[in-house]
């Protein structure tokens, strides 16, 4: 490792004392970590154009003074200080105490006023049986197959140019994408129409940054998705409620200066609702007569348990209405960060100079990857198995709820890998249903910690127990488990 250190052949100080004091220096502010390993002498020497003996030198003082540690032939390694740092780092020219210092210029403000959403459960290792919203079960991932697959992707970088690849996403993919989507969801698109982004939120980016402003006004469900109310208000949207009812979000509620709209018609999130199609054809007469665009966030749609779903929105769009977002967080793991966007074409050159600026494109291993995953079928009988397993789990929520609780209603179960259950009356309010269940090991979760956004921080007393059960990273044994620790905790077990 070559370190970023300066000698002066025309200073009074001598070349061993300066090498000492930067070193100090390094040390004592924090550059050089306790337990990593300096430079050998020799090397060192080569580096700074110097004699080894005056890195021999300054080494040894290191040494007596503590900062550095020989460990024979394995090298030199920085040691930690157990308190106060040693006088002699200002001695070596640390400078003068904070308080004698000039006072800073200001810094340029910041004009960044974004919040950020919850990533991870905010009860993730601390709890046995947790029943966090969105998560896919990480004991189904297909390992084997992608060792091998990933191995081939890496051979394929190699043989490369070591250029950056398109900032719109590997053609194979958007291509194998393209056939996914239009066997899928309905949805007609060739490749050019595809974009390769990290996941849906930065997708969500890329749409604030195109048609997004100070003052836009942006429709969102309520309750709705934080984590796109919290991406639209950083570029200064005003964000617009619409209700949800058993059909999914009603178009009728929204001011005459709205056009722009976000959805989650596959499984309304939080309610679960699928919107109908009636509501569908809707909401597209409504973009079409405003002159406005919908944002479809397809995030959970490949689960559907009881019947085939409804083609997504976009597969009713015949004048470039309607963006798409798409995403494999939830099918395959969010650790991938692989998702896409199907733009409208008079937004496609727009949308990928946004996605160049960002990023200057996706990590192409990962890319070539799932590319071949979906070319040859795995995607598809990957997606088979996960039904399967998803449905029983939701199955075995359904019987733990029935038989510990009743017949408290759940909403959702048709789809998605969560369902929003509504406690029975008698029961304390969704905070604490939380700390209860948290004592006996288990994570619920109510409107407020489960990335809602809600227009309006006063809840109506039915959603004040309203709870956001995820089911998809539990086996059906840890389900009933848990739910009968949930019904211990508030004295129904």
């Amino acid at each position: 490792m070559q370190l970023p250190l300066q000698l002066q052949a025309d200073s009074r100080e001598s070349l061993q004392a300066q090498l000492f004091g930067q070193f100090v220096r390094q040390i004592g502010d924090g550059r050089l970590k306790p337990g990593m390993r300096i430079p050998a002498t020799r090397q060192l020497a080569v580096d700074l154009g110097i004699s080894r003996n005056t890195v021999l030198l300054a080494y040894e003082r290191l040494v007596a003074e503590g900062y550095v540690q020989m460990r024979g032939p394995q090298g030199a390694f920085v040691v930690e200080h157990g308190g106060a740092v040693p006088g002699s780092l200002r001695a070596a020219g640390q400078g003068a105490p904070a308080g004698e210092r000039a006072p800073a210029p200001p810094r340029p403000p910041v004009h960044f006023k974004g919040r950020m959403h919850h990533l991870r459960s905010p009860n993730a290792g601390e709890v046995e049986f947790d029943f966090w919203v969105g998560r896919p079960d990480p004991r189904l991932f297909p390992a084997r197959a992608w060792r091998v697959l990933v191995e081939r992707s890496m051979q394929q970088l190699r043989q490369g140019d070591g250029s950056y690849g398109e900032p719109s996403g590997l053609r194979r993919l958007r291509e194998a994408v393209a056939r996914h989507v239009g066997a899928a969801r309905g949805i007609a698109c060739g490749c050019d129409d595809v974009l390769i982004t990290n996941g849906i939120q930065e997708g969500l980016n890329i749409v604030g940054r195109l048609l997004v402003g100070p003052g836009t006004a942006v429709g969102m469900e309520s309750p709705g998705y934080l984590g796109a109310a919290n991406v639209f208000s950083s570029f200064g949207a005003e964000l617009l409620p619409c209700r949800v009812d058993a059909e999914g979000a009603a178009p009728d509620d929204l001011r005459s200066d709205c056009r722009l709209m976000y959805l989650t018609p596959a499984h309304q999130y939080p309610s679960g609702v699928a919107m109908s199609a009636r509501r569908r054809q809707a909401w597209l007469q409504w973009a079409r007569d405003r002159g406005g665009c919908l944002i479809e966030d397809d995030y959970d749609s490949d689960f559907y348990y009881d019947g085939p779903p409804l083609p997504a929105l976009k597969a009713g769009d015949r004048d470039g209405c309607v963006i798409y977002l798409g995403t494999f967080s939830k099918s395959l793991s969010a650790g991938l960060r692989v998702g896409y966007l199907i733009v409208p074409r008079q937004l496609r050159i727009a949308a990928i100079t946004v996605k160049g600026l960002m990023t200057n494109g996706s990590p192409g291993l990962v890319q070539g990857a799932l590319a071949e995953y979906l070319e040859r079928g795995d995607y598809a009988h990957h997606l088979h198995r996960l039904r399967k397993q998803y449905a029983q789990r939701r199955d075995a929520l359904g019987a733990a709820l029935a038989r510990c609780f009743g017949g408290a209603a759940a909403v959702g179960a048709q789809a998605g890998m969560h369902v929003l259950w509504q406690a029975p009356d008698g029961l304390p309010p969704a905070p604490e249903l939380e700390n209860l269940a948290r004592a006996q090991g288990v994570g619920v979760y109510g409107l407020e910690s489960a990335n809602v956004w809600l227009h309006d921080a006063r809840q109506p007393e039915h959603c004040r127990r309203c709870l956001l059960l995820g089911y998809a990273a539990l086996d059906c044994s840890q389900i009933a488990t848990g739910i009968e620790r949930l019904a211990a905790a508030v004295g129904r077990a």
